[in-house]
């Protein structure tokens, strides 16, 4: 019994949306269509990338990184919002917590640095494509992969770590809906000054960096294109491009409002609902995005699902 007490100290509360309650019971049917969306759309996507021939370019290889971040993050959140949305219980345990706040951070730092890294495999194609294969080569890629993985692994094992550390003299109510850095620090009954240089200095790392490389690549591709007078080629290129350039916007559109201001006004009133964009609907219009715009990968569905027929009958 005392064990009990005392591990239900420990917990955090997660107050998320609890506040509106009406707002919570959308929310719960919103989220939990967009969690199955979200697993179903991206499962196919490793699924033909994994199984399709035509797919086996560098192109795919790291949309099916960016498919595996994408269904990885949102489980490490998801199923935990849902339950708390659904319940009158908001509580996660201490483990919980920490399991969530270092698995999300090092599985969204990994998101980031992968999108550069297919920033600069489109720019490899449409600026070099003579030279594509030799540039985008299997080893290379497997290296720009693992780079992208280990450094989501070291961000969180510094961040996550030393933010677990600070002294929160029992305060335990979290206005978030998951265990996320720039919320956690604020639980610090000390002066956490140093702690959020620490975050702004790894956000333009891991944020501001990879994005800068992003517009650079794009800079090129788009100075490329207009050399270019073919309307097949802008076609072309539109299509190489326009799939990464949404998921892009989407994505950095609204983490960089959390992590690189956390205390500006604008952070504080809307921080869980810019949260909830990139935990949730993000990983959920990836594979959407990638799929409508994309004729391979339609391709690929087709001999998927005709296989399948053909096999079955």
């Amino acid at each position: 019994m005392g064990m009990n007490n005392s591990s239900a100290k420990d917990d955090f509360v997660l107050v998320g949306f609890s506040d509106q309650p009406k707002l919570e019971k959308i929310l719960f049917v919103v989220v939990l269509i967009s969690y199955l969306l979200t697993l179903v759309g991206n499962t196919i996507i490793i699924l033909i990338s994994s199984v399709d021939p035509k797919l086996k370019t560098p192109m795919y290889f790291f949309l099916t990184h960016l498919s595996l971040v994408d269904l990885c993050f949102t489980t490490s959140i998801v199923p935990q919002l849902l339950w708390n949305l659904r319940g009158p219980a908001k509580t996660i345990t201490a483990l919980g917590c920490a399991v969530q706040l270092y698995v999300s951070l090092a599985l969204g730092s990994t998101e980031c640095v992968l999108l550069a890294v297919m920033a600069f495999d489109r720019y490899a194609a449409v600026c070099k494509p003579l030279h594509y294969a030799a540039v985008m080569n299997p080893r290379l890629c497997r290296a720009l992969a693992g780079a992208a993985w280990l450094s989501g692994v070291g961000n969180t094992l510094i961040q996550s770590t030393v933010t677990l550390w600070l002294p929160r003299c029992g305060h335990r109510w979290l206005h978030h809906f998951f265990c996320e850095v720039p919320s956690m620090i604020k639980l610090a009954c000390v002066d956490i000054h140093a702690n959020e240089v620490q975050l702004f200095i790894a956000s333009l790392v891991l944020l501001l960096l990879p994005l800068a490389l992003i517009l650079m690549s794009y800079g090129h591709i788009v100075k490329a294109v207009m050399r270019i007078k073919s309307v097949q080629a802008w076609h072309k290129a539109l299509g190489t491009c326009g799939s990464h350039l949404l998921v892009v916007s989407l994505f950095y559109g609204t983490i960089t409002a959390v992590y690189i201001r956390p205390n500006s006004s604008y952070a504080h009133m809307h921080g869980k609902f810019i949260s909830l964009f990139y935990t949730v609907v993000t990983p959920t219009l990836n594979p959407l995005i990638y799929t409508l715009r994309n004729k391979d990968v339609k391709g690929a569905l087709g001999r998927l699902f005709h296989k399948d027929r053909d096999l079955g009958s």
